[in-house]
């Protein structure tokens, strides 16, 4: 997966910009001998925003830019001059991306829909100049807000994609010669195990030009909750998905086992995904005849419908996609993705060469001044907070 450009994993370092200082400058004229406070509101800080593209298929892009930082706000000046806002930074990710925090691993936000923006971190407010703090009984109040901190974060971009028919089975199931025989997708087959190294995405064509999409996820083993394998990284890639189809080829040894056991794998991944409809497909059941058919039907779960089908003589895919269309279309008749509920990060979910990525970078001259900044502040000159920062002041938090 090193050498791959479908990064769907990526941990990021992000900040926010600073809001600037309110200025507490007077009014300096001739022949105004008190001319009051005039200082201007500082700046906000750069907003860090998200925004879905359809264009985009991968995380890469983030892969080689592991700091983001928004603009910094601009202090005000006198004349009741405001300081410019900092500038926003937009990170365009593709349509399926959620968001965790790298330290908790607890759930942010995701982005789902082309052109979406979501606000991840809010630049901090703009400092109050020294013109809104004048009464009648403090005319010239000597001072004025600092403006709010940046805020820091490291997150997890994770990349789920969107699809309506996700394929789940062992190894050499004949998952990935199903997607080339029902979609234009050319995914990789051959005849050893674990040939699908990352998702595949197809559209299957359906009668009166309509189509649904169907991903293929590399095939997971027993065991594969505890690492072995490709362990269950790439489920997360079916967590969307409005039918889960289930692949076991017709030689294999007992496949009511082989379908409980990857049943299984998937509770121990996500337990919501037990609520998702499920179909069986017996693949390779071409080596079959209609007798052997009838006895193999006996003994397969009654609660799931199944279609025996081969992918290389064409048996049962019509069927197949009949069944696939009855699955999808059965909410309110129209293709949809089901909305989950994102379990946080845990052992099971994470990828540790991410978890241990390092973020190193040199101080540089805007964090030396903030910290000179902060050091300067005197806390007991600006009292109560509360007092200052104003949810109906003037400073613009959009």
């Amino acid at each position: 997966m090193a050498d791959s450009n479908f990064i769907d994993y990526v941990k990021v370092l992000c900040r926010s910009g600073k809001g600037g200082a309110g200025s507490r400058h007077f009014y300096r004229a001739k022949y105004v001998p008190k001319g009051g406070p005039d200082g201007g509101d500082g700046g906000r800080g750069g907003h860090i925003i998200l925004r879905g593209n359809k264009n985009m298929w991968t995380l890469l892009p983030l892969k080689f830019r592991r700091h983001i930082f928004a603009g910094n706000g601009q202090s005000g000046s006198g004349g009741r001059s405001f300081g410019k806002d900092g500038d926003d930074v937009i990170i365009d990710v593709p349509c399926g991306t959620v968001v965790f925090d790298a330290e908790t691993g607890e759930f942010l936000c995701e982005v789902q829909d082309d052109g979406q923006e979501v606000k991840l971190l809010r630049g901090g407010r703009g400092g109050l100049g020294n013109w809104h703090f004048a009464t009648s009984t403090n005319r010239t109040p000597r001072y004025a807000q600092p403006g709010e901190p940046a805020i820091e974060k490291s997150v997890i971009l994770e990349l789920k994609l969107l699809a309506d028919v996700g394929l789940v089975g062992f190894p050499n199931a004949g998952k990935s010669t199903l997607l080339s025989a029902v979609s234009a997708a050319r995914p990789k087959i051959a005849d050893y195990p674990f040939t699908t190294m990352e998702p595949q995405l197809g559209i299957v064509s359906y009668r009166d030009n309509r189509s649904f999409v169907m991903a293929d996820i590399p095939g997971i083993i027993e065991g594969a909750s505890e690492g072995k394998g490709l362990g269950l990284r790439f489920l997360r890639h079916i967590e969307r998905n409005a039918v889960l189809l289930f692949m076991v080829p017709a030689d294999a040894d007992d496949i009511t086992a082989q379908y409980n056991v990857l049943l299984e794998e998937l509770r121990h991944f996500n337990p919501q995904l037990m609520d998702k409809h499920r179909i069986l497909a017996i693949s390779k059941s071409d080596m079959l005849d209609e007798e052997l058919m009838d006895e193999i039907a006996k003994t397969l779960p009654a609660d799931i419908p199944h279609v025996f089908i081969s992918a290389v003589s064409g048996q049962g895919i019509t069927e197949l996609k009949d069944t696939l269309w009855r699955a999808i279309t059965d909410d309110a008749n129209r293709l949809a993705t089901v909305d989950i509920v994102h379990r946080p990060l845990d052992g099971h979910h994470r990828v540790r060469e991410e978890d241990e990525f390092i973020f190193e970078q040199e101080p540089t001259a805007d964090d030396a001044e903030e910290a000179e900044d902060l050091q300067s502040i005197d806390p007991n000159t600006w009292g109560d907070p509360d007092d200052f920062w104003d949810e109906e002041s003037s400073v613009n938090d959009n």
